[in-house]
């Protein structure tokens, strides 16, 4: 079958953006980095305040997760699913935190709505914080991909899963916490 030239274009400019795009996703930090350290304006049940990252490591591992914009389609459902799973994560004394580049006044009403007030929001609109850990979106830094990570309360990380689909992340983090419980128990 004879490709025209359009169509060998096309191809070409489709494999390199997949590549581009392999190579961004991978970009993220892995397992053993230190988790850079980031304050914000978060909301948590409507209610804004500073979030401290050394302050909530202090209590126990932290599960951080990026994900592009408030009110999405999948980002509500991978809210509700945070939420839903958040007295979990407490039994295994971690905590939640979601971060985008929304802005603040749009994430009170998400925390309330999407977050059920079960776990922080955090506003990263010049996305500094995103940019620290690599979660952005390939050809669109300031805004997050959707990615989590499970951080130990030494700083360290010792989780990492990059999907765009909402579906796996509460379960694989929740997966990397009850790991780190049963091999903390004793301390």
């Amino acid at each position: 079958m004879k490709r025209t030239l359009k169509q060998t274009v096309a191809a070409a400019g489709l494999a390199a953006a997949l590549s581009f795009y392999a190579l961004a996703a991978s970009a993220t930090l892995k397992p053993g980095d230190t988790a850079p350290d980031f304050t914000a304006q978060a909301s948590l049940g409507g209610k804004t305040y500073t979030y401290s990252l050394a302050d909530a490591l202090k209590k126990g591992p932290v599960v951080l997760y990026f994900y592009p914009a408030a009110f999405t389609k999948g980002c509500t459902i991978e809210a509700h699913e945070f939420a839903d799973a958040v007295d979990e994560y407490k039994k295994y004394g971690a905590t939640v935190i979601g971060v985008s580049h929304d802005n603040i006044d749009t994430l009170t009403k998400f925390s309330v709505s999407e977050c059920r007030s079960k776990f922080p929001v955090a506003a990263d609109a010049n996305a500094k914080v995103i940019g620290a850990y690599d979660a952005g979106l390939p050809m669109h830094d300031s805004m997050a991909n959707r990615v989590s990570y499970v951080i130990a309360p030494d700083g360290k990380i010792i989780y990492e899963y990059t999907s765009m689909s909402p579906d796996k992340h509460v379960e694989n983090t929740m997966q990397a916490v009850k790991q780190w419980a049963a091999t903390h128990k004793a301390q």
